[in-house]
């Protein structure tokens, strides 16, 4: 009786747990059994294993082969196992060095002819491997660019099992096999979109940079073609770029979701998903596996509902918990995945069905009852959850035809936001927050950061009269800090905070 070990990654969610693969052989009936709680696409690994040896010229023992997957309570799922079981099968039987393979990790799945193909989530399995301690890891070929971001690991990337083999000790010959490449091209830069693109809507422009300077959650409302999707899609442009460690984190989700991965993006994501998208698509799920929805992909940028009226209010209303916690549990049979959703909120809202109540010179044809209900689409709760609300009107066609552009460039407003933030970090500093966003009510409303009562005089009214909610209250002070650090002063004045009402509860004309 001889047994192997070797390793491999079990992902719940962006996290990465260690699997100890052990093969086992003893003298009873042949078979093969994989154990552990794999799933079915797991379990069928047995198949792709056994021909993946034979037409590699490596010979599996002919005796009752027993895998193991330990931790067994630990759910594992997909062909991302192949390799790390094959590897264990043929050492078992001697045709591999048992000591070589112990201190390596394996991923990767096989075809039926001995080539690996690539899987989705080698980074953060890579990335988990090297928090491990592990000094190797074997990914395929078509991940080794994805599996090289991660510093302090050697990756080798093989395109077949015998070229594995050979690197443990096996005296076979390396097929000539054309290596497989991923399935999927990384996405291409996106392009610049300029705010100097946006004509007669200064003000909007400027709620632009505040929301991008605190991270705060923003919904537009009014009539189509008043510039709400042309302002919302130049948010990413003038926020700061990512940071590695943010960056990783983002191409860690693209991974998981099955998009090549070549190397780090420092442009914030962008998220659009139509108003169709059903609440797994949005919060994530799956039946054969747990993958990230359109929330977990806008992760350190910015998540756009285009019609938001238009979604379902269940998928809406989903999205209340991680506005508040930046992360997003998806619970399915045997498991719970978490997944990170500090994502920047943008909603375009029409006034009606229609869009024309109460359009100067447009009719609207919706009953007073479709336009109430219509209105309610987006429930209390969530609303509250919104730092900005503006309803933006249509540009005159006198500031349309003379090109009245605004002054501000994307270039000049990151700067601005840059800076802004820069002093909201150096407050901050020493805390678990970096953007005025982030930080809870309570804090800003202890004697060290409270405002005068003289420049928050209005905002305390609106909270008596029930105008506000404290949640509200909170907000526009969040608001009321964000505008301070873009006007450089060291505290809100009776500006700021109006400044900050009016944005929680504006109308742009």
């Amino acid at each position: 009786m001889k047994t192997a070990r070797t390793w491999a990654v079990a992902l719940t969610g962006v996290d990465g747990h260690m699997v100890e693969v052990e093969a086992d052989i003893s003298n009873q009936t042949p078979d093969f059994k994989i154990i552990g709680l794999p799933d079915k696409a797991l379990g069928e690994a047995v198949q792709r294993v056994h021909n993946a040896c034979k037409n590699t010229q490596l010979d599996l023992p002919r005796r009752r082969l027993t895998v193991n997957l330990s931790p067994a309570s630990l759910p594992k799922q997909g062909a991302g196992f192949d390799l790390s079981i094959a590897v264990a099968a043929l050492a078992a039987g001697g045709a591999l060095s048992t000591r070589s393979i112990a201190g390596t990790v394996h991923l990767g799945e096989l075809g039926l002819d001995g080539r690996l193909r690539p899987v989705p989530g080698v980074l953060p399995s890579v990335f988990a491997a090297a928090r491990a301690g592990f000094d190797t890891v074997i990914v395929p070929w078509g991940n080794e660019a994805e599996a090289r971001l991660v510093p302090g690991i050697e990756v080798r990337a093989a395109a077949s099992l015998s070229q594995v083999a050979v690197w443990h000790g096996a005296e076979i010959d390396v097929l000539d096999a054309d290596p497989v490449a991923s399935a999927t091209l990384a996405p291409g830069h996106r392009e610049r979109l300029d705010l100097a693109d946006v004509v007669g809507q200064d003000e909007a422009v400027e709620a632009l940079i505040v929301a991008a300077a605190g991270g705060h959650h923003m919904l537009l409302s009014g009539p189509p073609g008043a510039g709400k999707t042309m302002l919302a899609r130049r948010l990413p442009g003038i926020l700061p770029s990512l940071s590695d460690d943010e960056a990783l984190e983002v191409a860690s989700i693209r991974s998981l979701t099955g998009d090549a991965v070549r190397a780090l993006d420092a442009t914030p994501p962008m998220e659009s998903p139509h108003h169709s998208a059903s609440v797994a698509a949005l919060v994530g799920g799956g039946t054969r596996s747990v993958r990230p929805g359109a929330i977990s992909r806008g992760h350190r940028g910015v998540l756009f509902l285009d019609e938001a009226a238009e979604f379902s209010r269940v998928a809406l209303d989903a999205l209340r918990q991680p506005l508040e916690s930046g992360v997003i549990e998806v619970s399915r049979s045997g498991v719970t995945a978490q997944f990170p959703a500090r994502f920047q909120l943008v909603m375009a809202l029409n006034p009606c069905p229609c869009g024309n109540y109460g359009v100067r010179g447009a009719e609207c044809t919706c009953s007073s009852l479709a336009i109430r209900r219509y209105s309610t689409r987006l429930s209390g709760p969530l609303r509250d959850r919104v730092d900005i609300e503006l309803h933006v009107s249509r540009v005159s066609a006198a500031r349309a035809m003379i090109g009245d552009r605004t002054e501000v460039t994307s270039e000049r407003a990151r700067a601005r936001v840059m800076q802004a933030r820069e002093r909201a970090v150096s407050r901050w500093r020493g805390t678990p927050w970096g953007r005025n966003s982030e930080v809870p009510g309570a804090r800003l409303r202890q004697l060290d950061l409270r405002i005068a009562a003289e420049a928050r005089a209005p905002l305390d009214r609106a909270l008596e009269r029930g105008a506000l909610t404290l949640r509200g209250y909170d907000r526009v002070l969040r608001l009321a800090w964000t505008m301070a650090d873009l006007a450089e002063v060291d505290s809100p004045g009776r500006e700021e905070i109006g400044r900050a009402l009016f944005l929680k509860r504006g109308y742009l004309s």
